[in-house]
């Protein structure tokens, strides 16, 4: 059982003022500061609670990103499906497995501060792979593609899902309103007729929602997945996210798969900052950016009593990262993967400089290798480098992918 202190870090948790003081950490948990391991962080770093992203492909993250034709854009989702199958990044991920598909989306994860992800697939696709992450990959989960009729019915039904979803205390997924069809345009109506509009539902891009959609979705407690880089890129517009806010929406990040969306969450958050500046010529904070990435996406995921706060008796998930920036809102959405000094996935570094290798007794524990990302010798759980070498060996060229923050051919990597 690990059982040590994070000692004069600042500490940044949603709901709470950011202060300098100890973070201890015994077993899966986070308790008051103890044990004979102390970490002394000299106030030099900022203590998170990780990132959560609530919605990508796992899958589906290899690059580049497929978009539609230059000068066009897209009108729903399944012409890009056609426009993907018959690209050079599909012909490439080909030769992969979807072992190796779904470990560099773990550590597409990982070396962005990311433990919790939900993948957009059906149980049957990725109920096995899933524990094989480095990171955590939710299975409590109810599922629809999208509520449409020319979906890809990844569930058992719309109202079997959401039954489910009420059941368990699980969030029911969806996309919703990704287009601009008479369909998608109407998609949350037809949620409403079915009376499974409410506080489970977690609904993913919602680009052609009406100002009314989104005063139901508020009075629902519903949830929304913000995936501005996405929504850009295939559709040239994103959801009304002014609006959403002010309503109160429940609004969080996701990145979507890399096949249309951006690197990593840290470069969602920066994207989705800019987009909301250039849309409404008004900042959005980083504080609020911050709470849609950790308390307002364990929400979304009904793991609010888990996960997304630092406070005692909640799993210690935990993001270390260089202060860089006065101010611990401002440090977070300016980090980059070079930034991070230590992940930690229920009271278990997986990511790390060796410095904070004490916590394992100061020796490399099994089941983890070392790399170097940039000039930082850091350890990582499981064996990233390897799993570069043998997708390159695959690909049968030197295949960069900007989600993972090294070459494999360094030396201790």
């Amino acid at each position: 059982m690990f059982e040590y202190t994070l000692a004069n870090g600042v500490i940044v948790s949603p709901g709470k003022k950011a202060h300098t003081g100890n973070l201890g950490v015994k077993g899966e948990k986070i308790v008051s500061p103890g044990g004979n391991v102390k970490i002394n962080l000299k106030e030099k770093s900022f203590i998170y609670p990780s990132l959560i992203n609530t919605h990508d492909h796992l899958q589906g993250n290899y690059r580049p990103p497929v978009g539609p034709p230059k000068g066009s854009f897209y009108l729903t989702w399944a012409p890009w499906d056609k426009d993907l199958k018959a690209s050079k990044t599909f012909q490439e991920r080909s030769k992969l497995t979807r072992e190796d598909l779904y470990a560099l989306s773990g550590y597409k994860c990982l070396f962005s501060g990311v433990t919790t992800v939900n993948d957009h697939f059906f149980h049957k696709l990725n109920s096995n792979i899933l524990p094989t992450l480095p990171i955590r990959a939710i299975q409590e989960y109810a599922i629809e593609h999208e509520c449409t009729s020319y979906d890809l019915k990844w569930g058992d039904g719309i109202e079997v899902e959401h039954e489910r979803a009420v059941k368990n205390n699980w969030p029911f997924i969806t996309h919703l309103s990704e287009g601009f069809d008479k369909e998608a345009m109407y998609s949350l109506e037809k949620l409403e007729k079915m009376n499974v509009l409410d506080s489970h539902c977690l609904f993913i891009h919602c680009i052609g929602f009406s100002d009314e959609d989104i005063k139901k979705t508020a009075k629902a407690g519903a949830s929304v997945s913000w995936c501005g880089f996405s929504n850009m890129f295939m559709f040239n517009v994103t959801c009304k996210i002014r609006k959403m806010i002010k309503a109160g929406i429940n609004v969080t990040i996701g990145t979507d798969s890399s096949a249309t969306g951006s690197a990593n969450l840290l470069a969602e958050i920066k994207y989705d900052r800019e987009l909301y500046r250039s849309l409404y010529g008004e900042d959005l904070s980083a504080e609020t950016l911050f709470e849609m990435a950790t308390a307002n996406a364990a929400k979304a995921f009904w793991m609010q009593d888990r996960i997304g706060t630092l406070e005692e008796g909640k799993l210690g998930d935990i993001l270390v990262l260089k202060a860089k920036n006065d101010d611990p809102y401002e440090n977070l959405v300016d980090a980059g993967m070079q930034d991070i000094e230590l992940l930690v996935l229920a009271g278990k570094p997986i990511y790390g400089e060796m410095r904070f290798l004490d916590i394992f007794n100061g020796k490399l524990p099994d089941g983890y290798t070392q790399i170097k990302a940039g000039k930082r010798p850091m350890f990582v759980k499981g064996d990233p480098a390897g799993l570069y070498r043998e997708v390159r060996k695959k690909i049968g060229f030197k295949k960069k992918l900007d989600y993972l923050p090294f070459e494999p051919e360094q030396e201790g990597a």
